[in-house]
């Protein structure tokens, strides 16, 4: 059942506890659009003009360097919110957004949103927190990818997936990704990576499959995520 717009912002943390009727005013503002797959949302640089909320499907968040290497930032399922940012301060989006299946969006113009802004202040401390929950995220993932070493870095990669978009099964959590797309979330080759889920394999604490990976023991890979010195390589 394709999930409405007031249920998608009732579940995101932008607007979370707001009264029943502000959630009614910024759901009015919705339109919705759909995206085969491979569709592009937005492109990195294009300009911020409008929150997107995933009613159906899965859309990739990834940003590119200069030299062309891409990587992986976040996936959106159905309740998601993303571009918020952008949509706060009309800067150029910092990321671009792509559908990996048929999805629906839901879509609010910035024009429309900021203007109800003027009339809801009970909406500005909502921005505040998201805006603050988002510095500590990318401090932290510019953290971990700056310090940790990269067995550390893959467990937390790995449980923080598990923990958004994990599928619960009579082994444990499946996730549906590649090595590939993992390897891009990480910033890492696909190389690198599988030599490490194949360690842990022979561990029992994964089972790999094509296109999916399940986490059999998360206290072990949670372990590792935790051990700032772990190097399964030694």
């Amino acid at each position: 059942m394709a999930l409405s717009a007031q249920t998608i912002l009732e579940r995101t943390r932008l607007f979370r506890g707001l009264p029943a009727a502000t959630l009614q005013r910024v759901a009015a503002l919705a339109a919705r659009r759909k995206y085969e797959i491979g569709g592009v949302v937005f492109s990195q640089g294009d300009p911020g003009n409008a929150l997107y909320g995933v009613i159906t499907g899965r859309i990739r968040i990834s940003a590119s360097a200069r030299d062309g290497k891409e990587i992986f930032l976040n996936l959106m399922e159905p309740g998601d919110c993303f571009g918020e940012i952008a949509l706060l301060d009309g800067s150029e989006r910092t990321a671009t957004a792509m559908a990996t299946a048929p999805t629906e969006l839901t879509v609010i113009g910035r024009e429309h949103f900021l203007s109800l802004v003027q009339r809801e202040p009970v909406l500005t401390n909502h921005l505040l927190q998201l805006l603050c929950s988002r510095i500590r995220w990318t401090s932290k993932w510019s953290e971990d990818s700056a310090l940790l070493p990269v067995p550390a870095r893959l467990g937390r990669r790995l449980l923080s997936l598990a923990k958004q978009h994990g599928q619960p099964t009579d082994l444990g959590l499946r996730l549906v990704i590649s090595q590939e797309e993992l390897a891009r979330f990480l910033g890492l080759s696909r190389q690198v990576v599988n030599q490490y889920l194949q360690e842990w394999k022979a561990r029992k604490w994964v089972e790999l499959g094509r296109g999916k990976l399940t986490l059999l023991n998360e206290a072990a890979i949670r372990g590792i995520a935790d051990d700032d010195s772990a190097n399964l390589a030694k």
